[in-house]
């Protein structure tokens, strides 16, 4: 194993207030300015890494076989079965730019603020089309694992889920502003793994929900302007003494 590092060496991804070249902030960045100004600042303009842990496999296995179903009836502009089921007039939406936008490492869904100099960037699962209000519907997919069933109101008001709020309002405001007609409405495809079954049997069957959501964007632009004037600080803004990523600095350094 190699020796751990405790900061960054890539210059790109360390903001400098003195650099007129325009910044990425990522969308899930964003939701670290959001919970927590000091750790974000400590991330993007000091550099400290966060320790890293492996990825969600299963969830990714989910997330792909999805979207190669769905892609076959974008192929064939038809309406998933899913979309039948709900009466939704919907058929999912078709661009040469889809899969870009797909992967937030190729550069995603993004935009430049130019008040800020900001560039706000994300990757989204996929995007479906209203083909009677003409608008495009943000959908993003989540698998799971519980013994209760899946509800909108308890999925929505559960604490857990408040980020996939936060993360599906950042979509629908980047897609506005690269001038695209975008749906109040959103959309969770809720894939829960159900424990039901007696035996594995090299299987696992899921339940699949769809959970609407209404947006909510008009916060963001007011964020990003404090998230500029956070990055410029000189100092690191104060403990926030809600986050258990503060407690934990704070606490191995009062140790010693």
């Amino acid at each position: 194993m190699k020796d751990a590092t405790s900061f960054r060496v890539r210059k790109n991804s360390l903001y400098d207030n003195k650099s007129n070249t325009p910044f990425k902030i990522s969308r899930s960045k964003f939701n670290n300015f959001l919970s927590c100004k000091r750790c974000f600042y400590l991330d993007r303009v000091v550099g400290l890494k966060e320790p890293s842990m492996p990825g969600w496999s299963l969830n990714i296995a989910v997330d792909v076989l999805l979207k190669k179903e769905f892609d076959q009836y974008r192929k064939e502009q038809k309406p998933h079965p899913m979309m039948v089921r709900h009466n939704l007039d919907f058929i999912p939406f078709q661009h040469e730019d889809l899969d870009v936008w797909r992967n937030s490492l190729k550069g995603g869904i993004s935009y430049l603020d130019e008040k800020t100099n900001l560039i706000i960037h994300g990757g989204i699962d996929d995007i479906w089309f209203d083909v009677i209000e003409k608008k495009l519907v943000v959908v993003d997919y989540k698998a799971q694992s519980t013994n209760y069933p899946v509800l909108t109101r308890s999925y929505l008001n559960s604490e857990w889920h408040l980020g996939y709020k936060v993360q599906m309002d950042i979509y629908v405001h980047i897609l506005r502003k690269m001038n695209f007609n975008v749906s109040n409405v959103s959309y969770f495809y809720v894939c829960n793994g159900e424990k039901t079954n007696n035996k594995f049997e090299n299987k696992m069957h899921f339940k699949a929900t769809l959970v609407p959501y209404k947006v909510d964007t008009s916060w963001i632009e007011d964020k990003i302007t404090e998230m500029k004037k956070v990055l410029d600080f000189d100092v690191p803004p104060d403990v926030v003494t809600t986050c258990e990523k503060c407690a934990y600095l704070k606490g191995g350094k009062n140790y010693f």
